[in-house]
């Protein structure tokens, strides 16, 4: 198995039943999304076990080949088209582990949901796509899909059903909204059940949005 990410924990409650394990973007780390924790309208009875990964530290084509934290490099400007799929697969292994980890804390993976934004949700979709056993549910925001051309022969039929969030900016400038909009087109023709959200934002996240991302979390892990 794969190495253990150093990550940040937070749970909800005693004797979580449930994970979300959330990965950050480019550049960030998995400090990033912490706060989002306790703006999530999850109900008290629902215990979490939020998982939020630091990505491993990498030169970064796009920016120079400054160092920084990264699931994957990037080499064009497209984004959908400009990742290292070597990159990518290792992340998935990376996320792999830390699904097997839960796993062994007895959180089973049909109790997990995998999310992350930007580029950490494109990674989410890649590895969400493509896992072994049905999970709970997979989140993007402001994310979009790699390698989509190979999710036909490679996606797994246990997740052919996974209820899936896709959220996005209208107006911004780093994930182009074409993108995340032509990924959701891609995911639905291949039969894929996807709830869109779109907002009038760059590339952040809204309170509409995290009003939203409760409401999936409880119907995807509520017992």
């Amino acid at each position: 198995m794969a190495e253990l990410l150093p990550c940040i924990e937070l749970e909800t409650g005693a004797a979580p039943s449930a994970a979300v394990i959330v990965l950050h973007g480019l550049g960030a780390d998995g400090n990033d999304f912490v706060p989002i924790v306790e703006e999530l309208p999850l109900p008290d009875s629902l215990a979490i076990r939020f998982v939020f990964p630091h990505a491993p530290a990498r030169p970064v084509t796009i920016n120079n080949g400054f160092v920084m934290r990264a699931w994957y490099d990037v080499v064009g400007n497209d984004f959908t088209r400009g990742a290292d799929l070597d990159g990518v697969r290792a992340s998935r292994s990376l996320v792999e582990a830390l699904i097997e980890r839960e796993k062994a804390r007895g959180v089973p993976a049909s109790r997990l949901v995998l999310a992350g934004f930007s580029q950490g949700g494109a990674i989410a979709l890649y590895t969400g796509l493509r896992h072994s056993e049905r999970l709970a549910g997979v989140v993007a925001l402001s994310g979009y899909l790699i390698d989509g051309e190979s999710l036909a022969h490679e996606a797994s039929a246990a997740n052919r059903d996974v209820p899936i969030f896709m959220a996005q900016g209208t107006a911004d400038p780093v994930v182009q909204f074409a993108w995340a909009d032509t990924s959701r087109a891609a995911l639905q023709s291949a039969g894929y059940t996807v709830e869109w959200h779109t907002y009038a934002m760059g590339h952040s996240v809204v309170w509409e949005e995290v009003e939203a991302l409760g409401a999936f979390l409880t119907r995807a892990l509520q017992p």
